[in-house]
C-alpha cells in the first residue's frame, strides 16, 4: 500500500520558516523570514487535510487551488506545483510573502478550526515560486499569435500588472503609463523590502518587459500626456491607479514642520534602499534617524512606517491608535513583528494637535516651526459604529503630551480627483471619489474605459488588485472580440 502523503497534521506540527533574530532584522532591510529547506516545504505541505469544501480556496480572492498544490509540494513534484500557482495568481511569489494570510487563506484552514494549526500555505507559497525562479521555470510570455489591437494601461501597480499580464498573454498590444521612474507601484515604493525584497518585483516587471509590454515611466497622465490622448492611441484603456490621497490630521499644528505623509516617508525611504539620491533623506526631512518617531495609524501602512523608522535609527518609536489591539485594522502578525523590534503602541489613543516653536540644540533639525508634541487625548471604546465596530470615545480630562521630533500620518488613503485632474468628462465617480466601475468587468462610463483595484474598490488588498486586473483583461478581451463576433454571425 503506498504511503499517504498528506494529512499529516495529526503527527506534524505547524512550522513557520525560521523567523530571523529582532535584534539583527532590525538594522537592516532583509526579509524577515528564511526560505524553506526542501524537506521542510514538502513536511509542511503534506500538513494539508485535502478537505472536500477547501476553505481556504474560497476565501482567496484569486480562488488559487490551494489544495493541489499543496500536494504537489508534498510529493516533490514542484514544477507542476508552480503551474497550478500561476494559473490562478500573477504574482504568487508576492502574495506568499505580502498577503495577510492570518485573514484569507490560513485564517480559513479547516485544520485550524480543529486546533491543530494551519497549513503554512503562504510560506509553501512563496517556497514554490522562488524554486521556479531558480530553476528557470518562469519565462517570458510569448503569445500563439499577435493581435493589432493595443490597450493603454494606467498604472504599473498590482492590478495594472496582472492585466497586462494576461493580455499579453492573448497578444494584445499593451503600453504602461506609470508616474514612477521604476514600475511596480506601491509594490516597488509603498511596501519596505523587509516585507518585499525590491529584486522580487523588479524580475517580474523584467519578465513583462521580455513579453513585449511597453512601459512609459516618468509620466504624469493629465501633465505629460493627456487622458483623452492616451484614449486615441489604443483600443481600450485600464485606469489602475491606486489611491493616493492622504487622510490628513485635523487640530492645531497640524501642519507643521516633520509632520509628513505615510506614502511619501516610504517612498523615500525605497529610493534610499535602491541607492538613489535623496535630497529628503539626506536633510533629515524623512529620515527617522536620532528622532522621537510618533506614527498615526493602526493599518497596514503605519506598521510599514514604525518598522522602517526602527531601520532608520529612530530614538524611539510610538504608534498611536484609537481603538484597541483587537480591534485595529492591520495585521496581527505585523504587530507581534513590530513589537519584536522595540516599537512602542499606545492604544485607545488620538492626537488632537500639535505644539511647535521649541528652538532645540544646533544640529538637532528641530526648530522654529518644527512639531515638537502630539497632543493626545486618551479614548475608550463604545457602542458599535454602522461598520459594527465599536466607536471610540474620549475620556474627558485625560489629555497627555506625547514628545514627537518626526509624525508620520498614516490614516488611510483616498482617490484622486481624476475627471478634474485629467480633465475629462464623462468618468463617473461614486460618492467617495472612486471611479464607477462594474465589479468583475472593470467597464466605466466611457466607452473602451476600464478600472479596477484600489482606484474602485478603495484602498484594499494587492491580492484583489491582481484579481480585479485579470477579469478585467478577460473582459477587455471579449470587448475587442465584438465585432468580429457580431460579424461572424
Amino acid at each position: 500500500m503506498a504511503k499517504q502523503p498528506m494529512l499529516k497534521f495529526v503527527t506534524v506540527d505547524r512550522d513557520m520558516p525560521e523567523k530571523r533574530d529582532a535584534k539583527v532584522r532590525s538594522h537592516d532591510f532583509d526579509e524577515i523570514y528564511a526560505e524553506y529547506a526542501a524537506a521542510k516545504a514538502e513536511e509542511q505541505a503534506s500538513r494539508c487535510s485535502q478537505c472536500g469544501v477547501p476553505y481556504c480556496q474560497s476565501h482567496c480572492p484569486l480562488h488559487n487551488n490551494i489544495p493541489d498544490w499543496l500536494r504537489l509540494t508534498a510529493t516533490g513534484r514542484l514544477e507542476e506545483a508552480y503551474a497550478v500557482s500561476q494559473a490562478t495568481n500573477t504574482f504568487p511569489e508576492i502574495c506568499g510573502r505580502i498577503c495577510p494570510q492570518d485573514r484569507l487563506c490560513e485564517g480559513n484552514c479547516v485544520i485550524e478550526q480543529s486546533g491543530h494549526g494551519t497549513v503554512t500555505i503562504g510560506a509553501v507559497e512563496k517556497y514554490i515560486t522562488d524554486t521556479a525562479w531558480e530553476n528557470g521555470w518562469v519565462v517570458p510570455v510569448v503569445p500563439a499569435q499577435e493581435r493589432e489591437e493595443s490597450v493603454g494601461i494606467i498604472g504599473a501597480g498590482p492590478g495594472g500588472l496582472a492585466a497586462a499580464d494576461m493580455l499579453r498573454r492573448a497578444g494584445v498590444q499593451v503600453t504602461v503609463y506609470d508616474r514612477y521612474d521604476r514600475a511596480g507601484g506601491l509594490l516597488t515604493y509603498g511596501i519596505p523590502g523587509f516585507k518585499l525584497e525590491k529584486d522580487v518585483v523588479m524580475r517580474r516587471v523584467a519578465q513583462l518587459e521580455a513579453s513585449g509590454v511597453e512601459f512609459v515611466l516618468n509620466c504624469n497622465v493629465g501633465e505629460d500626456i493627456s487622458f483623452d490622448a492616451i484614449r486615441g492611441k489604443h483600443d481600450a484603456v485600464l485606469i489602475a491607479t491606486g489611491v493616493y490621497k492622504t487622510r490628513d490630521l485635523k487640530g492645531p499644528g497640524s501642519t507643521a514642520e516633520g509632520i509628513v505623509r505615510a506614502i511619501d516617508y516610504l517612498t523615500c525611504s525605497n529610493k534610499v534602499s535602491f541607492g538613489d539620491e535623496v535630497p529628503e533623506y539626506e536633510s533629515g526631512e524623512l529620515n527617522a534617524a536620532g528622532k522621537k518617531v510618533v506614527v498615526v495609524g493602526g493599518g497596514d501602512t503605519a506598521m510599514d512606517c514604525v518598522r522602517t523608522a526602527i531601520r532608520q535609527g529612530a530614538e524611539s518609536v510610538k504608534c498611536l491608535y484609537r481603538r484597541d489591539r483587537k480591534n485595529m485594522p492591520g495585521s496581527q502578525r505585523e504587530v507581534q513583528n513590530a513589537e519584536e523590534e522595540g516599537v512602542e503602541f499606545v492604544w485607545l489613543s488620538n492626537p488632537v494637535g500639535f505644539t511647535t516653536g521649541v528652538i532645540e540644540p544646533e544640529g538637532s533639525g528641530a526648530g522654529a516651526g518644527r512639531v515638537r508634541q502630539a497632543m493626545v487625548q486618551k479614548m475608550r471604546l463604545g457602542q458599535p459604529d454602522a461598520s459594527g465596530r465599536q466607536s471610540p470615545e474620549v475620556i474627558e480630562g485625560s489629555d497627555y503630551a506625547e514628545e514627537a521630533d518626526l509624525v508620520i500620518k498614516a490614516l488611510g488613503f483616498e482617490p484622486e480627483d481624476l475627471p478634474k485632474l485629467w480633465d475629462t468628462e464623462g468618468l463617473e465617480v461614486t460618492r467617495w471619489g472612486t471611479v464607477r466601475a462594474d465589479f468583475g468587468s472593470g467597464r466605466t462610463s466611457l466607452d473602451r474605459v476600464y478600472a479596477v483595484g484600489d482606484i474602485v474598490r478603495g484602498a484594499s488588498l494587492v491580492v484583489w488588485a491582481i484579481r480585479d486586473g485579470r477579469d478585467c483583461a478577460a473582459a477587455i478581451l471579449e470587448d475587442l472580440d465584438a465585432p468580429a463576433a457580431v460579424a461572424a454571425e
